[in-house]
């Protein structure tokens, strides 16, 4: 017995598919990557805001990545330096430890609500 299939309904099935499972997988992404800034930003220093205000998060779709970022000249520095003095509640690690937090528990929260259909 011999026969045949036309696929192309399906593998145009798959390719919309496809689509969508990487739309919902950089929409998580993002998701995740501004909850890590929302927590940060109750942790960065603060004397005037600036650096509280130049928090941002980038998405790159063509790398699947995203980034959390602050952009003050001295932002790397009141990161690292475990010295200074911050008012309650502010410290340095202000980006770190949100974002190790984060991987423990709530980014599976936001990858679970997307699976979902949020």
């Amino acid at each position: 017995m011999t026969g045949s299939w036309d696929v192309g309904g399906f593998i145009s099935g798959m390719e919309v598919l496809s689509g969508k499972v990487h739309a919902e997988k950089m929409s998580a992404l993002e998701d995740i990557a501004e909850y890590v800034l929302g927590e940060s930003i109750q942790q960065v220093p603060h004397e005037e805001g600036d650096l509280q205000s130049s928090g941002k998060v980038s998405v790159d779709e063509g790398s699947s990545r995203a980034a959390v970022s602050y952009d003050t000249p001295y932002a790397v520095r009141q990161h690292e330096d475990m010295t200074y003095r911050h008012d309650p509640g502010r410290k340095a690690k202000y980006l770190e430890d949100p974002l190790n937090s984060a991987a423990h528990g709530p980014a599976q929260a936001i990858i679970a609500r997307h699976l979902k259909g949020k």
